[in-house]
């Protein structure tokens, strides 16, 4: 009995001085609350001030970039079509010409009268991009061989062929894709060149080609597309330095440039689907989000001389506002969605 109620004291003992704990943290947490609440309602007046200050100051920016995606985007379509042959040049040239966008906005250049230079590594997807343009809207073309992973070596024959033509539209799309997001360390050697040379040195290689012609001729555009990452984020270090390094090339170039009479667009598309090919999953019930390449390109080139940068494309442009204001996580889970 002693010993039962020697253990049955020690239990009570140990429970009261746990009650004497949780009281004292309730004290703590009521002192504390009185406290933050006291200090606060002698701040209230300018803790509201700045909560309506910051209130406003986002209003005011969804307001501005609203009123920018309708300026941008819908203003075009009311004002007289341009003539870009008479505002740019005769000839534009076209890298990447293969690819999904370079070919549709080709096309879409063609459509619009200029005579087309189509760049690319592969001859006979040029020939038929070729023929296709020359059938369908009749003006001039041009095809040139180039491998941009070669590096310096592809540049002669490029100067050889441009020299002596008016120049008016420089669209540099020669990109590498990539399918799989690897660490730098997986990456091989020649992957990595090949990926400066065609996504850097490219772009830059051919403004330093065309642009003295343009700036004799107080006239031109140059457009550096440079896709962007939508819902994924980027797969490889080096293609998303390749991105960072087009945009502030862009913006740098377009404050050079200005003074010349040229105009310098870094164009940021997300999804596009091939005109040729059908979508599949769920893209193929968001046309609006997801525009066919033609439809893009036809949006894209007439927000050619009016915004220095854009995504070319209306649904885009929301898409990347709400980008901004929507938790990235939460991007990545609709992207996933969408996607497969």
């Amino acid at each position: 009995m002693v010993f039962n109620g020697i253990v049955t004291t020690s239990a009570c003992s140990s429970s009261k001085k746990g009650c004497w704990v949780l009281m004292a943290a309730v004290d703590s947490f009521h002192l504390l609350y009185r406290e933050v609440a006291r200090s606060c309602h002698n701040h209230f007046e300018f803790l509201a001030v700045v909560g309506a200050l910051y209130t406003a100051r986002k209003g005011v920016s969804i307001l501005y970039e609203c009123y920018s995606v309708v300026r941008l985007h819908v203003t075009p379509h009311i004002l007289r079509r341009r003539d870009l042959v008479k505002q740019y040049g005769e000839w534009a040239v076209v890298t990447g010409a293969t690819d999904i966008i370079g070919k549709a906005y080709a096309e879409e250049l063609a459509s619009r009268g200029l005579n087309i230079i189509l760049i690319c590594s592969n001859r006979e997807e040029l020939l038929n991009v070729s023929e296709a343009i020359v059938g369908t809207y009749g003006v001039n073309t041009s095809i040139i061989y180039a491998d941009f992973s070669k590096g310096h070596e592809a540049y002669a024959s490029i100067v050889q062929s441009l020299r002596d033509l008016d120049v008016g539209i420089l669209v540099n799309n020669a990109r590498v894709p990539y399918e799989y997001p690897q660490c730098i360390l997986e990456i091989p050697e020649d992957k990595v060149w090949e990926i400066i040379n065609v996504n850097v040195a490219a772009a830059v290689m051919m403004v330093r080609i065309v642009v003295p012609g343009m700036a004799q001729r107080k006239r031109g555009a140059i457009v550096n597309v440079s896709p962007g990452n939508g819902y994924r984020h980027n797969a490889i270090t080096q293609i998303a330095a390749s991105k960072a390094y087009l945009d502030k090339f862009s913006r740098q170039l377009q404050c050079e440039l200005r003074s010349s009479g040229i105009f310098v667009q870094l164009l940021t598309p997300l999804c596009v689907a091939d005109k040729h090919e059908p979508s599949t999953g769920t893209l193929q019930y968001l046309p609006a989000f997801v525009p066919s390449s033609d439809v893009y390109a036809r949006h894209a080139i007439r927000t050619l001389g009016i915004s220095s940068r854009t995504t070319g494309y209306w649904a885009h442009s929301l898409q990347l506002l709400a980008f901004q204001w929507v938790p990235g996580w939460m991007c990545t889970s609709v992207g996933r969605v969408l996607l497969y």
